[in-house]
């Protein structure tokens, strides 16, 4: 009985062992060894899914104990930081080592594109508003520069002693002085990019018409008053009073000639000689105009033809010739030397 009991037990432990073995966890292959041959991909996702949940995975929290002993533990993988020395260096700042810094294109860089004025927006929108500016005042005051155009070539009468130009007039004729004067930077600008240089020390070339700009206006309002100076000193209030009004209007005129001087050399690539040749002939029309008027207000009634050339010399020939001088120094001093 002993032995037979001894059996059923060995017998019931090799029976739970068998049982044990049996029940071995579920492979995929076997979860879709029992889908037919022509089960669909969608049908084995399936059957996979319905067979196999994902567990939560719990990670430890416990320090990491693996390093030798009497050493620190390792730095974390999950940390960026390395030493000072390691940071800097040659290349630290080189951008194929920093992709947050933006680097230099790739391959040989290509010839510039030459600069251009008719590709100036700036320019051509400051032109494109003289001339409106322009057309606008003559459009306004067609009446008073007709007139004026009229009386030009007339001997005016020492009686005469009415101006009937009104404020609006005044302002109009001052204002086409300023036009005059920019029109005059802009071809100092071109002749300066063709014989002087390109590259200054300015960080935009429209500072470098300003500033001609400016030299200009001081020439006109210098000249006016050197005009007045020795007009009031040697002729009466009443003469320099047509003679200023005249001056304004020869300086109108030069303006209206100049004009199509910017526009042939900035946007219709004229040659620059001549560009030149045009803008000599337009100034020595203007200087005999003002030399003409200079005698019928002044000196006719003297007739002394050795007082009207040092009158013109003095105040007009020596001041043209300051101005381009300062053009040009001004030009020189702002240019880059390579």
């Amino acid at each position: 009985m002993q032995q037979d009991s001894i059996a059923n037990v060995s017998t019931d432990i090799s029976g739970s062992d068998s049982a044990a073995v049996k029940h071995h966890p579920l492979t995929p292959a076997q979860v879709l060894s029992w889908l037919p041959h022509n089960a669909t991909p969608a049908q084995q996702d399936s059957a996979i899914q319905s067979r196999f949940h994902p567990g939560e995975i719990h990670w430890s929290e416990h320090p990491d104990t693996l390093h030798l002993p009497g050493h620190p533990p390792g730095v974390d993988l999950m940390k960026a930081e390395i030493p000072q020395y390691y940071r800097e260096g040659f290349f630290s700042k080189d951008s194929l080592f920093h992709p947050e810094l933006q680097g230099g294109r790739i391959g040989v860089a290509g010839d510039p594109v030459p600069y251009r004025v008719h590709n100036d927006n700036v320019i051509t929108s400051l032109l494109l508003a003289c001339f409106l500016v322009s057309i606008y005042l003559f459009a306004n005051a067609r009446q008073f520069f007709i007139k004026e155009a009229k009386n030009f070539f007339y001997t005016p009468r020492e009686e005469r002693t009415d101006f009937s130009e009104t404020g609006n007039e005044l302002r109009y004729q001052v204002f086409l002085v300023g036009i005059t004067s920019l029109l005059i930077s802009l071809l100092f600008y071109f002749h300066t990019l063709y014989y002087i240089g390109e590259t200054f020390i300015l960080q935009s070339q429209y500072t470098l018409i300003a500033i001609y700009f400016v030299i200009v206006i001081i020439y006109v309002g210098v000249k006016m008053g050197l005009y007045t100076f020795v007009n009031l000193v040697f002729f009466n209030g009443k003469r320099n009073q047509q003679w200023l009004k005249s001056f304004l209007f020869i300086i109108t005129l030069e303006g209206v000639l100049l004009f199509p001087a910017v526009l042939l050399g900035g946007y219709y690539e004229m040659d620059i000689h001549n560009v030149t040749t045009y803008v000599i002939i337009s100034i020595l029309f203007v200087k005999l105009l003002t030399i003409y008027k200079c005698f019928i207000i002044f000196f006719r009634p003297n007739v002394v033809s050795l007082q009207i050339i040092l009158y013109f010399c003095t105040l007009e020939i020596v001041p043209l010739l300051a101005l381009w001088g300062v053009l040009v120094m001004t030009a020189n001093n702002l240019k880059i030397n390579f």
